[in-house]
């Protein structure tokens, strides 16, 4: 394990089993990315007004190759609470780095083109012909930025392809 930890705490004591919840919590971020070089913890109770209670901030700075994240969560008034989220902000955040790392990227469906072959608009619905002279139904709610009523028999669209209950249909359906 290569983290480094530092665990700070500022205005307020830090019961040694708020620390070691601390540290567990931070070995485990090292198995969502085993790079991490070093991880700073800051756990403050902010100035208070008389007329509000006590809140706890906890910040998160993790030093990885070539960057530095950062994660920093609402106060709140619960400690264990406020770790616990910060933790597992900090979780999703090492992930999504760790994803971009790698190269992974979301694969989408790529969009097709279709032509409008029949529509229902008392009822919602209508189908669109395929370039292959296909049929696929499509929904009123599939139609993107509320543009159902705006589509005619002959319209192009694009729109990706979904099994339906009683096969294909379109979905995010968008004139061109």
């Amino acid at each position: 394990m290569k983290l480094q930890l530092q665990i700070t705490a500022r205005n307020l004591e830090l019961s040694e089993f708020i620390k070691e919840d601390i540290k567990e919590r931070a070995e485990k971020l090292d198995k969502f990315y085993d790079r991490i070089m070093h991880c700073k913890v800051v756990v403050e109770v902010p100035h208070q007004h008389m007329h509000e209670g006590i809140s706890y901030n906890v910040r998160i700075d993790m030093t990885v190759p070539g960057s530095e994240l950062v994660i920093k969560r609402e106060p709140n008034v619960d400690l264990d609470v406020a770790i616990r989220d910060a933790f597992d902000a900090a979780r999703r955040k090492i992930e999504d780095f760790a994803r971009k790392k790698r190269g992974d990227v979301k694969h989408h469906e790529e969009a097709t083109v279709a032509r409008v072959s029949a529509l229902f608009p008392d009822k919602g619905y209508g189908f669109l012909t395929t370039p292959d002279s296909r049929e696929i139904y499509f929904h009123k709610n599939s139609v993107l930025k509320k543009g159902f009523m705006r589509l005619k028999v002959g319209t192009e669209v694009r729109y990706v392809e979904e099994e339906g209950e009683k096969g294909p249909q379109a979905s995010t359906v968008s004139a061109i």
